[in-house]
């Protein structure tokens, strides 16, 4: 049973939510938001709140009720702190450079790979640290693996694009012949 969909999600001042069918609308500011539920939970939105409840008995039902909670919450946090990933690059002469919309990088490629991302969402570079900053958890979990897939780090050196705080297990290289 569903433990995370039990609890509200707590709308704070400054969002307004509103339901239309089946479909939930955020709204802050000029920023909108909406999370369709395709009726497939029950949602009501009142005294500050939104509270989810399972169309049927069955287990799906109850996966989806903890599902949509999940995603309504994320979109809430999105729109009142945001969502911050930051990415490490490691090796001699890999860099990265953001020109406009375009996050240029040099990971020891013969040519730089230059990955263009959206106007909402934030990409800036400090030495050798991507910040990725943006309101959609998914959107900013998204960008920051397809930076990182393009060279993931290498256990022996630790060599490439690699999560602030992941941990890479080192192998020992080739010891000496005796």
């Amino acid at each position: 049973m569903s433990r995370i969909g039990k609890q509200p999600v707590i709308i704070p001042s400054g969002i307004d939510v509103k339901l239309d069918g089946a479909v939930l609308k955020f709204k802050k500011g000029n920023v909108e938001k909406a999370l369709d539920t395709k009726d497939l939970v029950n949602v009501k939105v009142e005294n500050g709140e939104i509270s989810f409840a399972p169309k049927g008995e069955d287990r799906q039902s109850k996966a989806f009720w903890g599902t949509f909670r999940s995603l309504a919450n994320n979109i809430v946090i999105g729109l009142t702190k945001g969502y911050e990933k930051k990415l490490e690059i490691n090796g001699v002469g890999y860099r990265a450079a953001v020109k406009g919309n375009v996050l240029e990088l040099q990971l020891g490629f013969s040519h730089p790979i230059n990955y263009e991302f959206s106007k909402d969402v934030s990409i800036a570079v400090e030495k050798n640290l991507i910040t990725i900053k943006g309101d959609d958890k998914q959107v900013i979990g998204q960008i920051a693996a397809e930076i990182r897939g393009f060279r993931p780090p290498e256990p022996y050196k630790g060599k490439g694009v690699k999560y602030a705080d992941e941990i890479i297990v080192r192998k020992a290289g080739k010891t000496a012949a005796k």
